[in-house]
């Protein structure tokens, strides 16, 4: 007998699926954008004691490090706030962006129902944003002819004038972050064009988010059939399973869910890893490439 959960999850999958074949998300204002540097190589799925996360990408290689204190940010939200801070970058032109007056504004701009106690949604919300704020990251190519580097923090500062007890209470001020100007840069001249509401609606899972956004990306310039072998995928998704077997099981679980809003990815597998077939990408913009 199916789980009414699982039934209900799926049912409200293929529901925001058909809204998003209706409408193009320029149309739709959903348009949104992920940095192309955390789109090739991901932040970790779940919380871990180390302060310094290395992600692979063939030569590529993200190397996330956080004060120890702090801690690296993990899961869907640090992804959702991703997003939004690269989608208002590039919407503004401005390192200094506004998280909104109150913290309740702001939760319903990713989609986010405020919800307290140690568990709830506001705690997580700002732990994540404040390990997001926090991380230094190194992106690195090596290869048999070249290597380069570039290094950032994410944030210079940032001020969060929010209350946890009153969500819905504006502060005496603005929240608001400045970017720091190499990640700026990075934002501005390389941003993944993603749909919103693709992203709400696999927000439960931080693999889906991660698959989605790199499935969108690379169809953007695949031009010809490809296959990634299952231990290249585990470096750039899911280093963190202990057996081949298990990491396969769960990523092809993970596209499933993504191929149901993203209809146009062309994806199957073998044994030997995932075969990408050229596909129209999710999102029609002359900056997808790169």
């Amino acid at each position: 007998m199916t789980d009414p959960h699982k039934r209900t999850s799926l049912e409200r999958l293929v529901n925001d699926a058909l809204a998003i074949e209706a409408e193009a998300a320029k149309e739709a204002g959903a348009l949104g954008f992920m940095a192309r540097a955390l789109v090739q190589a991901t932040m970790p799925h779940r919380k871990t004691a180390a302060n310094e996360f290395v992600r692979r990408n063939g030569a590529y290689a993200l190397t996330m490090l956080a004060p120890s204190a702090v801690g690296l940010p993990y899961g869907s939200v640090p992804r959702l706030l991703m997003a939004w801070l690269t989608t208002e970058a590039v919407r503004t032109k401005s390192r200094e962006l506004e998280l909104g007056e109150s913290l309740s504004g702001f939760m319903r701009q990713l989609d986010m129902v405020p919800t307290g106690g140690r568990w709830g949604s506001i705690t997580r919300l700002k732990e994540q944003t404040k390990r997001l704020f926090s991380t230094s990251v190194s992106c690195t190519y090596n290869d048999k002819q070249q290597a380069a580097g570039i290094n950032y923090q994410l944030a210079d500062n940032y001020m969060l004038w929010w209350h946890p007890k009153a969500p819905d209470q504006a502060g005496l001020w603005q929240s608001t972050v400045k970017l720091s100007e190499q990640f700026f840069k990075e934002v501005i001249e390389h941003p993944v064009p993603v749909d919103m509401r693709a992203l709400k609606a696999l927000k439960k899972s931080p693999m889906g988010l991660d698959l989605y956004c790199w499935l969108t990306y690379r169809m953007s310039y695949l031009r010809q059939e490809t296959e990634i072998p299952w231990l290249g995928l585990a470096a750039q998704f899911g280093a963190n399973y202990g057996r081949p077997r298990d990491f396969k099981t769960a990523l092809l679980g993970e596209i499933k869910k993504v191929v149901t809003v993203y209809k146009g990815a062309n994806v199957a597998y073998s044994d030997q890893g995932l075969i990408l077939k050229p596909s129209r990408t999710h999102i029609a913009s002359k900056g997808s490439g790169g």
